[in-house]
């Protein structure tokens, strides 16, 4: 393919914009063709570059210049748009979780393969500088045999009540990104045991989930694993990995910035990063740019289904595990037609 790719974005709320704006000029061989939002003036918001702004999906997937769609539309709505993408014959870059339950998951992951569609699901921080080098380095085996992983995630504050309502909770919405982490790092998990409380917002409990919460993971290879998540750091956004093995350690934390530490009298002090979007800006754009590369070179993009559909199994075994208060082994795992 020599021509640049033609993307239609469905969804336009903070992640969908941005997206839009990468690809409006900052992804190589891609440009921004439509936008299509429920609500128009965000559309037209995120239309940079002189993109068109559809009236509907439909309308994105029937012009003959989009040859691939970047899907951030309110998780219910991701099937259903990746089946719409998989019939018109569109590739598919695809906000995560696919859906809130495996059944689905799996059924539109289905329809990718009969279509024979790209597709890459959103794990940006696979796609961070310093988590992506700790990644490479543990997989080549630089720590010879990995022994332990812990990750901790930390949001400056929890999200509001009316999203919490629809975003299936803690271990699907955040700690997802952490499981996926420690997966694609240590391999596959045989047993997942979950803990979490309600210590920071009370209408969080009325929704069923928590606000404070620690996973372990018992990894295949025998070595241990600890996901840390929290609705407040009053500091700002906080994100720590890493990795011991039989020959060291390897550990990505710095998110300051300016990447500056300051001393002087009021003591010693460093910038801090209070939000996702600009933790993870670079590796929006990379992951996006990984996706265009993968669908010129015809090859298939990864994190691809496969990662969709276990991630998201791995978040359902941690809920079910705070829920029933036991560890849930994943080799028997298979909670058919669960809802949040």
């Amino acid at each position: 393919m020599t021509a640049p790719l033609g993307f239609g974005v469905i969804g336009a709320g903070r992640i969908g914009a941005l997206h839009a704006r990468h690809l409006a000029g900052a992804v190589d061989h891609a440009r921004l063709v439509a936008v299509f939002d429920a609500d128009a003036s965000a559309a037209e918001g995120a239309a940079f570059g002189g993109a068109a702004v559809a009236a509907s999906v439909g309308e994105v997937l029937a012009r003959a210049d989009v040859d691939a769609v970047v899907i951030a539309s309110p998780t219910p709505l991701h099937a259903e748009h990746i089946g719409a993408a998989a019939e018109a014959g569109v590739h598919v870059f695809c906000e995560k979780p696919v859906a809130l339950d495996l059944p689905t998951t799996r059924r539109a992951m289905e329809a990718v393969e009969r279509a024979g569609i790209a597709f890459q699901i959103g794990f940006n921080r696979r796609f961070d500088p310093a988590f992506g080098e700790l990644g490479r380095a543990v997989r080549a085996g630089e720590l010879g045999a990995p022994e332990m992983l812990r990750s901790l995630s930390s949001d400056p504050a929890p999200p509001p009540e009316s999203y919490v309502a629809v975003s299936g909770g803690i271990y699907l919405d955040s700690a997802i990104h952490d499981l996926d982490l420690a997966r694609w790092i240590l391999g596959d998990v045989r047993r997942v045991t979950a803990v979490g409380r309600v210590l920071v917002a009370d209408y969080i409990g009325e929704h069923d989930d928590v606000d404070t919460s620690v996973v372990t993971l018992e990894f295949e290879s025998g070595a241990l694993g600890v996901v840390q998540n929290t609705r407040r750091t009053v500091y700002g956004y906080d994100l720590r990995l890493e990795v011991h093995g039989e020959r060291g350690k390897l550990v990505a934390e710095d998110a300051r910035t300016p990447k500056v530490w300051r001393f002087d009298e009021d003591g010693i002090g460093a910038g801090h990063v209070h939000y996702f979007l600009e933790r993870f800006r670079d590796a929006y754009r990379d992951e996006l740019q990984a996706f265009v590369d993968a669908v010129r070179a015809d090859r298939p993009p990864s994190p691809g289904p496969a990662d969709a559909i276990e991630s998201l199994r791995l978040a359902l075994a941690a809920r079910t595990s705070r829920a029933q208060g036991v560890p849930v082994a994943l080799a028997d795992f298979e909670p058919e037609g669960e809802t949040p």
